[in-house]
C-alpha cells in the first residue's frame, strides 16, 4: 500500500516539480523545486510542512527554488555528493545505491550520468515511483551536456530494467514533441502509434502526459530501443552497437524541429 501523496505542479511552462508527502509521518518533499513560490502556495493549500528537497541535477530549472525554500521551511537539501560545488544550499550529498529516507518511505539511489555527470534518480519502489529528472522523459530522455552517447544508454538501460508498473515521473512535459521526433525513426511501431494518439488527445484536452508506465516506455521510447534491429535499421545502422545506435538517435533529436 502507497504511504506517498504525490502532487504535481507545473512551473515555467513545462516544468514539473513533484510534492512528496508521507501520510503516516507527515515528512515532505519537494523534487527539483524550479520556483518556490508555487511550491509554498501548493503546501499551504494542502496544509504540508516542507521537510526534504530531492535534487536530481544541478541545472537551474532544477535548483532555482532551493535557497527560497530552505530559508522559508528549514528543509534539508539533498542531492549528488559530486555536485556538491552546483547544488544550492546542499546539505547531504548522495552516493549511487544509497537509500534514503522520507518519513516512513524509502527511496534507492540511482546514478544516471548523460545529461549531466552526477545526475540522480529516486526509486521508490513500494509506491511504483520513479523521479528521473532530465534523464529519461516520456518518449524520449535528455541531452548530452556533460556525458557521453555510452554512459547515458547505460544509465537508460539501468531505468528501463525497472519493473512494468514503475511510474516514470520526468521533469519535463516533453511528451508531444519527443512523440513527433519518435515517429521519424520508429514509423513501424504499432505501439507507438496508439500512444501517440494517446497524447494527442490528452495534450488537446490541456492533460499532463506525465507519469507514464516503464511497459510503455520499453515498448514506445526510441531512446531506450535502440538494441532492437528495427531501429538500428531505420536508422542505417543494422548490426551496430546499441550504443552506437543511441548516439544516432540522439544526434537527430539534437536537430529535430
Amino acid at each position: 500500500m502507497t504511504r506517498l501523496a504525490i502532487d504535481q505542479v507545473l512551473v515555467l511552462n513545462d516544468n514539473y516539480i513533484y510534492l512528496l508527502h508521507d501520510a503516516v509521518t507527515g515528512a515532505t518533499a519537494a523534487v527539483d523545486p524550479a520556483e518556490a513560490e508555487p511550491v509554498l502556495a501548493r503546501l499551504a493549500e494542502r496544509g504540508w510542512h516542507l521537510s526534504h528537497i530531492l535534487i536530481t541535477h544541478h541545472h537551474a530549472d532544477h535548483t532555482g527554488g532551493n535557497l527560497a525554500l530552505k530559508a522559508a521551511t528549514d528543509c534539508t537539501i539533498l542531492g549528488a555528493a559530486a555536485d556538491a560545488g552546483r547544488i544550492p544550499g546542499l546539505d547531504r550529498g548522495l552516493q549511487d545505491g544509497e537509500d534514503i529516507e522520507l518519513g516512513s518511505a524509502r527511496a534507492e539511489v540511482l546514478l544516471v550520468p548523460g545529461h549531466t555527470s552526477a545526475h540522480l534518480a529516486y526509486w521508490f519502489a513500494a509506491e511504483q515511483a520513479l523521479f528521473c529528472g532530465d534523464t529519461l522523459f516520456s518518449l524520449g530522455c535528455g541531452r548530452l551536456f556533460e556525458g557521453s552517447p555510452a554512459q547515458m544508454w547505460a544509465s537508460l538501460e539501468r531505468l528501463r530494467a525497472l519493473p512494468d508498473d514503475c511510474r516514470v515521473f520526468c521533469a519535463h512535459e516533453y511528451t508531444q514533441s519527443n512523440a513527433r521526433f519518435a515517429a521519424t525513426v520508429d514509423a513501424a511501431n504499432p505501439a507507438l502509434a496508439a500512444r501517440i494518439a494517446e497524447v494527442e488527445a490528452l495534450r488537446t484536452a490541456h492533460k499532463p502526459t506525465v507519469p507514464s508506465l516503464m511497459a510503455e516506455e520499453r515498448a514506445t521510447n526510441p531512446f531506450l530501443r535502440a538494441d532492437q534491429p528495427a531501429l538500428a535499421a531505420a536508422v542505417g545502422l543494422t548490426g551496430a552497437p546499441p550504443a552506437e545506435v543511441f548516439a544516432e538517435i540522439r544526434r537527430r533529436k539534437d536537430t529535430f524541429r
